[in-house]
């Protein structure tokens, strides 16, 4: 019940941890834009103005080209400040209700994830249909011919399009949500992102990225309670009745940490070539699930030394002719 606790305990500090707000370089960023915002509202007649005697910018004459044409894009620069620190401000306000909406839970920190992920790529469209626009591009004729373009693209990026669907049918499928200890082929970690392109798992201070259409076959592990397995030899000398009932009178004295309930034997899981293999389990948390195996080996093993049961070595018999 404790481990339990602790379980609970450790989903908090990884749900607050996925609601962090802005990161620091960002917040400074997004605050220097809201402020050359704001002083172009405040001086918009003298920054924006057409007339020469009152803007600066229409007509430098700093006796440089270069500096000249320089002074003269203040004020598109300007604009186009004004446009993105707009668009950011709203989007960084909709990603915080976001995560206080979508951040109480495993599955709402994935939703959420996902949500601000497809949200950045919008982000970054917009961003550039902005800027050019500011520059006096026709962006409705490349809005209109965006159809065409996207067909184009999509013929060519078929990979990407597969990532995102698939993403898409991962994360409303319920199939594994960020904090979930996965397998996929030969790799075992913990999901920590879930993005529209990739997912990332981690383990052993390693991260694996992983595009979305190639998640297959992937083992959740977070579904129910795992279970941490030995196998102890006897020798053959020892009468497995005698033994079976020293290890039914101790076994529910094993005491493993990481465990969820008492350890439990299972019987003879096999014979072997030097002794009888007999088999131990208890039920952990899929994150304790090597503590927990390495805690009762060491149970058993001591368990077996207090009671004089003797752990064969490797034997070989020879018939001599």
């Amino acid at each position: 019940m404790s481990r339990l606790k602790e379980k609970v305990n450790e989903d908090k500090m990884a749900i607050k941890k996925q609601m962090r707000a802005i990161s620091p370089t960002k917040l400074i960023i997004l605050l220097i834009m809201i402020a050359i915002t704001v002083l172009s509202y405040v001086f918009y007649g003298w920054l924006f103005s057409d007339d020469p005697a009152v803007s600066p910018f229409v007509s430098p004459d700093t006796g440089v080209l270069f500096f000249d044409n320089v002074i003269k894009l203040v004020p598109t620069l300007a604009k186009c400040v004004q446009s993105i620190t707009i668009l950011l401000v709203i989007v960084t306000i909709f990603s915080l209700i976001i995560r206080r909406v979508f951040g109480k839970t495993p599955r709402g920190i994935t939703v959420s994830s996902l949500i601000r992920s497809l949200i950045s790529w919008l982000t970054a469209v917009i961003i550039v249909i902005i800027v050019l626009s500011c520059f006096g591009v026709d962006t409705t004729a490349l809005i209109t011919g965006a159809g065409v373009l996207t067909l184009i693209v999509g013929l060519g990026m078929q990979s990407l399009i597969a990532d995102i669907v698939a993403g898409l049918f991962i994360v409303f499928e319920n199939e594994f949500n960020v904090g979930d200890f996965v397998t996929v082929g030969d790799y075992r970690g913990e999901v920590i992102s879930i993005g529209v392109r990739t997912t990332k798992l981690k383990a052993a201070g390693n991260v694996k990225i992983i595009n979305n259409s190639d998640l297959r076959g992937v083992i959740n592990h977070d579904t129910d309670l795992s279970i941490a397995k030995t196998l102890i030899d006897i020798e053959y000398g020892a009468k497995l009745p005698d033994v079976e009932k020293i290890i039914i009178k101790n076994v529910g004295k094993l005491k493993v940490e990481h465990a969820t309930d008492n350890v439990s034997y299972d019987g003879v899981a096999s014979l072997g070539a030097s002794g009888v293999t007999l088999q131990f389990t208890c039920h952990c948390n899929e994150s304790d699930i090597f503590a927990a195996n390495r805690e009762l080996n060491a149970a058993v093993k001591n368990m077996f030394d207090e009671n004089g049961i003797d752990i064969p070595f490797p034997q070989i018999v020879v018939h001599k002719k």
